[in-house]
């Protein structure tokens, strides 16, 4: 069993609900960060203290930059032995370059870079030591044009984790995981038409479960020689 506490930010739902279970299984205290639903915390809280795990909920929008550089120094208040962050929370929204205003350029970099930047940076200089992993997407080996902002954003939390990796080791590993098709998007999860034509695409023809994620992140967790990596859990769709 593990030792410590993890903190997961966008914790609440699809991939990082399960994750975060798993850590608790995995025996770590969980500090759970959310933004909008806090019943869907409250509820997440609840399973993982059943679990005999303590968790301590905290809501953090990231589109407020004080907000965000305070989150950690919370986090601490509670916590003092944090050696797990998990920078999972996204915006994801379609649109091309010339459809990209202003606002929706600067909510996928809040959420989708700063607020990790800034995460990873206040936890090295709280903590010292541990472990960071950035969730990603398999989009950032392309140049998926509908979906431009997104696709920047994570291309930009890519390079930053290499880069982190370089200037926090030996104390702080840092690297991430870039799922493909796991899980349908919201509106689709019932659509069988839809997940058949994505899974053509995909070399591996068909799509991935959260399960592979969740061995991504373990793998990740008990390999203490690896750091500045990028798993691509996504069928070989970065090919």
């Amino acid at each position: 069993m593990m030792s410590g506490t993890a903190l997961v930010t966008g914790a609440t739902k699809r991939i990082g609900r399960e994750l975060t279970l798993k850590l608790a299984d995995m025996g770590y205290n969980i500090a759970l960060h959310y933004n909008f639903i806090g019943s869907d915390a409250r509820q997440l809280m609840f399973e993982i203290e059943q679990r005999g795990v303590p968790c301590e909920l905290f809501r953090t929008n990231f589109l407020n930059e004080f907000e965000t550089e305070s989150l950690m120094e919370q986090v601490a208040e509670k916590f003092d032995d944090v050696c797990l962050l998990v920078n999972n929370a996204s915006i994801f929204q379609k649109a091309r370059f010339l459809e990209t205003d202003t606002a929706l350029f600067n909510s996928h970099f809040d959420i989708n870079f700063k607020a990790p930047f800034i995460l990873t940076r206040d936890f090295a200089k709280t903590f010292k030591n541990g472990h960071v992993i950035n969730i990603l997407d398999t989009k950032i080996a392309h140049n998926d044009g509908a979906h431009f902002v997104y696709t920047l954003s994570k291309k930009v939390f890519a390079d930053f984790t290499r880069m982190a990796a370089k200037q926090l080791a030996p104390d702080i590993r840092v690297n991430a995981i870039a799922p493909g098709f796991i899980l349908p998007p919201a509106g689709h999860e019932d659509d069988e038409t839809y997940t058949k034509e994505l899974e053509k695409m995909i070399p591996l023809k068909t799509k991935g479960d959260v399960r592979d994620i969740i061995n991504a992140m373990e793998y990740l967790i008990e390999n203490p020689y690896v750091t500045g990596q990028i798993l691509y859990i996504d069928g070989g769709k970065n090919l």
